[in-house]
């Protein structure tokens, strides 16, 4: 299939695109979509590239600055993501991953999709004279891509978005997101092809984990995780006491403290499997698609608080729970590369926009579940769960 493709960013070739909009006329077999590109100024967001991808039925922002993450995205009015306090985009500048509460991530935490990884994804973690060995989440998500660039296919108007981004440190971990965005017109959301490449000549570990987003309108009183279950385990002795309503959201609550539970999903015979958030009334709803065997764990975390401090919910597949990375490695639980090896991930989103397609949805996660009953335990367990 040929295809027609612009550079935004090469840093290689010292090439460099500022604004760019492309339509149907520069490519006739995307009918009705566009694209933008934009660089962002004032404020935290100062310099952050936004590329947004409109394919007719649905449109999403694509945060090349910002590890190829997703902002928002939208299908007519209904916007999927979240309020978050933080006023971003924020440009990597302002967020200081690596300060000593090992919280410094948080800074920048706005989006729809960001990736957790790839030397660590899960809670920070320190070293015996206190300082952050592993900051909270890793630092993928505050990297900018180096190379960028559109495609648009001549025959069937799927757009692709590429980038690669690369977390490397002398003499430590040296790795390549190469990441593809996707879409075709008229398609009700997006589908991500990641390649993490160990660019050492060195064996490598790496995790990854897909920290997806949801607040208002989507998330509220009633809302509910639809997922083909295994297993659930409650992180701590906090979400167990609310373990027998996991998968159920409450309105919001000021002060609310955040709850986790880690899940093993079914799949079919592929591997292939996939998550909903559906609304309280099954009106509006928003599916994952993903590989168990690539991302074995899948994790839950509800955050319910008021508003203003950013009512939200996370639905993440990962390779790994986001506990500490040595407890993590202990289980086993991150992917290895020999060097010059490379990983891949695939990931989709679907927007359901009214009953019948919430249904739809519905029942192919219930052909996935079949007649298995969900193990779900009272008290974390040794193996899932990081002590203390």
């Amino acid at each position: 299939m040929a295809a027609k493709s612009w550079v935004l960013t090469d840093h290689s070739a010292n090439e460099y695109v500022t604004d760019l909009t492309l339509t149907d006329k520069d490519a006739p077999a995307a009918t009705g979509c566009t694209v933008t590109k934009r660089t962002l100024r004032g404020g935290l967001s100062d310099g952050v590239d936004v590329v947004r991808v409109d394919n007719g039925a649905c449109r999403f922002d694509v945060l090349p600055t910002r590890g190829m993450g997703i902002w928002r995205a939208w299908v007519g009015d209904l916007e999927i993501g979240w309020r978050s306090p933080v006023r971003g985009p924020v440009h990597p500048a302002h967020v200081p991953v690596g300060e000593s509460t090992g919280l410094g991530w948080l800074d920048g935490f706005d989006e729809l999709l960001v990736r957790c990884g790839l030397e660590s994804n899960g809670a920070p973690e320190f070293d015996e004279e206190g300082r952050v060995a592993y900051p909270l989440h890793g630092r993928i998500a505050n990297k900018p891509a180096h190379r960028v660039s559109v495609s648009i296919d001549d025959d069937t108007g799927e757009i692709a978005v590429r980038g690669s981004v690369e977390e490397t440190r002398f003499h430590f971990l040296k790795v390549r997101l190469d990441s593809v965005v996707r879409t075709k017109p008229g398609e009700p959301g997006f589908r991500i092809e990641d390649t993490v490449v160990n660019i050492s000549g060195s064996p490598a570990e790496i995790q990854m984990l897909y920290h997806c987003n949801f607040g208002l309108p989507l998330l509220g009183a009633g809302a509910q995780v639809v997922a083909p279950v295994k297993t659930v385990v409650p992180r701590n002795d906090h979400a167990a006491s609310g373990v027998k309503a996991w998968p159920t959201y409450s309105g919001e609550a000021a002060g609310y403290e955040e709850q986790v539970y880690f899940l093993e999903l079914l799949a079919d015979d592929n591997g292939r499997t996939q998550a909903m958030l559906k609304d309280a009334h099954g009106m509006k709803a928003a599916t994952m698609y993903f590989n168990k065997r690539q991302l074995p764990c899948f994790s839950v975390w509800k955050n319910t608080t008021s508003a203003p401090d950013g009512y939200v919910t996370g639905l993440e597949p990962g390779t790994n729970f986001p506990n500490p990375r040595t407890y993590e490695g202990e289980q086993g639980r991150v992917a290895k590369l020999d060097g010059a090896g490379s990983i891949s991930f695939d990931f989709a989103l679907k927007i359901h926009r009214n009953q019948a397609e919430v249904e739809a949805g519905e029942k192919e996660i219930a052909a996935l579940q079949g007649d298995v009953k969900p193990k779900v335990f009272d008290s974390p367990q040794e193996g899932w769960c990081a002590p203390g």
